[in-house]
């Protein structure tokens, strides 16, 4: 396939998270033989089902963007369409200044087109600061710039601190005074580019949204968890004839003379036309090292961020919660978690698997933030429940706790992502019949994913117009509700 163009060659996939297995599902749709090695014992990577109490539950990622086609488009191509469901409530809040807040409308990541926007979360002072944006000269962004600087060059330090950090948190675990706004959210940067004020370019925004009337839900789940997703996938690439291996970690990728790759997973040995690698970057940097060793220098150059999910059930009639599917906090508030989804309002097929039970779930750990990883699991659940005693007044005993840790799952975009990835791909371009996707590329949510899998099968196929059009518009991975 890499050196010769046809359709029949045999490709190796390394890794069954959602990228690796979208990649697969492609290639035997371009009628190729597909191998897919996984080292972990499943497929699926961070999304994962689970249970708790009885009731299905995500223990990862648990929404996907729908008003990007990829990912509502691959798992109805897996059977999975009539259990689709958007959110029952995608009314969120902010836990700031001492009591949760409505989740302020009419901003994008937390920037908005006017001050008003913002009434309630901000003071009077950062409310007055925003209006001096209007006034100023312009601030110029380069080829990239943190969205916390540019941000709080034009409108204040408090927009950042109390809004967009924790909404890029919910995404990135990160910082917003290191997060590439290129890379990130990339419709601030080219409003930044092209408007001296910040507020006329995010009103821009509002309006061709408008214009363009999109409908339907911006967010989407699966009944049981998008959790189901990668297993859906998996049963799909296997009924057309690929094959996955789990539990077997791949040692070593190596170029043969005449043009295919060696792979070598403990005493197996696979000859390959073709290789995508869709593993984490620290993995990817390892396999790539003696085939390309400017890419693996790269790849071990992106830092990663750490957290923990903390999921909780109660009775039904223990609990009086809020409305609304949940809440984030700012982390100048000092509190623990980061956010807390209230899993039972947001989707209808949880509340519905028992009325009796109430699910909620937490987050901690950002970027940086090592202590707090550190703690037992039943640490982790006792700081998760004094903060939301403290933010909603829940005090019941839980059911059941489960705490799943994601250990560096966030790769972090920082400035000058976009052109790291650019020397990636540079690099591997190189090398015929070798491509990589995964999150650490061009955006960290499920579609964006899935659309790194399909630029890298296209590129296998000589089309590189996939590739380029990730690089020139890079995947916003908008926040997901409360939680996420």
């Amino acid at each position: 396939m890499s050196a010769t163009g046809t359709r029949t060659g045999h490709v190796v996939v390394i890794g069954a998270g959602i990228a690796g297995l979208a990649a697969a599902h492609r290639l035997l749709g371009r009628g190729a033989r597909v191998t897919v090695l996984e080292a972990a014992d499943r497929v699926g990577g961070k999304l994962l089902p689970g249970e708790i109490a009885g009731v299905r539950v995500d223990l990862g990622a648990e929404s996907m963007l729908a008003r990007r086609p990829e990912a509502v488009a691959l798992a109805r191509e897996v059977g999975l369409g009539g259990r689709l469901q958007p959110p029952a409530t995608a009314s969120a809040s902010i836990w700031t200044r001492g009591a949760l807040r409505p989740m302020p409308k009419g901003h994008v990541m937390g920037v908005p087109g006017t001050a008003a926007a913002l009434g309630g979360v901000l003071s009077e002072e950062g409310l007055a600061r925003i209006e001096r944006d209007a006034d100023l000269p312009r601030t110029e962004v380069g080829d990239d710039v943190a969205v916390g600087e540019y941000v709080a060059a034009r409108l204040g330090r408090e927009v950042v601190d109390r809004l967009v950090e924790p909404l890029l948190g919910g995404v990135y675990a990160g910082d917003a005074y290191r997060i590439s706004m290129r890379s990130a959210v990339p419709q601030l940067f080219q409003a930044a580019r092209s408007h001296t004020s910040l507020t006329e370019g995010v009103r821009e925004i509002q309006a061709k949204a408008a214009a363009n009337q999109q409908t339907g839900p911006v967010f989407m789940g699966i009944e049981g968890g998008v959790g189901m997703l990668p297993l859906a996938v998996a049963d799909s690439v296997r009924a057309r004839g690929g094959e996955i291996l789990t539990g077997t970690p791949v040692s070593r990728l190596s170029r043969e003379a005449d043009g295919g790759w060696r792979v070598s997973a403990g005493e197996r040995v696979l000859r390959a036309d073709a290789v995508i690698v869709a593993v984490p970057a620290p993995a990817a940097a390892e396999l790539l090292g003696a085939a390309s060793p400017a890419a693996a220098a790269e790849l071990r150059a992106i830092e990663h961020a750490s957290m923990a999910l903390v999921t909780l059930a109660y009775r039904r009639a223990d609990v009086t919660l809020p409305e609304g599917s949940g809440f984030l906090v700012p982390p100048v508030d000092g509190r623990t978690i980061k956010a807390s989804t209230f899993a039972s309002h947001k989707w209808g097929w949880i509340a519905e698997e028992d009325p009796d039970v109430v699910v909620l779930r937490t987050s901690v750990g950002r970027h940086g933030e090592t202590e707090i990883l550190q703690r037992a699991d039943a640490a982790l659940v006792e700081v998760s429940r004094h903060d939301l005693r403290e933010a909603t007044g829940l005090d019941a005993r839980p059911l059941e706790t489960r705490v799943t840790r994601w250990s560096d799952g966030l790769p972090q975009y920082p400035v000058g992502h976009h052109a790291r990835v650019a020397r990636i791909r540079e690099h591997v371009a190189g090398l015929p019949g070798l491509a990589v996707c995964g999150a650490q590329y061009d955006g960290v949510g499920i579609p964006a994913c899935i659309a790194s899998a399909y630029a890298a099968v296209d590129q296998l196929h000589g089309d590189l117009s996939g590739i380029r059009e990730l690089t020139a518009n890079p995947v916003q991975s908008l926040h997901g509700g409360a939680g996420e």
